[in-house]
C-alpha cells in the first residue's frame, strides 16, 4: 500500500508515469527530482500518512524504497 501511495504521489509532483516508478527509482538520478521537488514529495508523504519526517531522515532518503521504508517505521 505504501508503495502505490507513492507512485501517486511521485506521479503528481514530477509528472512521470507510475510505470517508470520501481522501488530501487532514485529520485535524483532516475527522476531527475531537485530539491524542492524532493521536498514537496516529503509534505505529501507527510499529508497522506499523516507523520512528520525530520529533516534528517530526509537526508537519509535516496531512492522509493527508502521513503516507503521511512513511512512504514513512522507508522510502525
Amino acid at each position: 500500500m505504501e508503495f502505490e501511495k507513492m507512485q501517486e504521489i511521485i506521479t503528481s509532483v514530477l509528472n512521470v508515469p507510475s510505470s517508470d516508478i520501481t522501488q530501487e527509482t532514485t529520485f535524483v538520478g532516475d527522476l531527475g527530482a531537485d530539491s524542492l521537488d524532493i521536498i514537496q514529495i516529503v509534505m505529501g508523504i507527510e499529508e497522506e500518512f499523516d507523520i512528520k519526517i525530520e529533516d534528517e531522515d530526509i537526508k537519509k532518503i535516496s531512492c522509493v524504497q527508502d521513503a516507503v521504508d521511512q513511512i512504514k517505521e513512522a507508522t510502525a
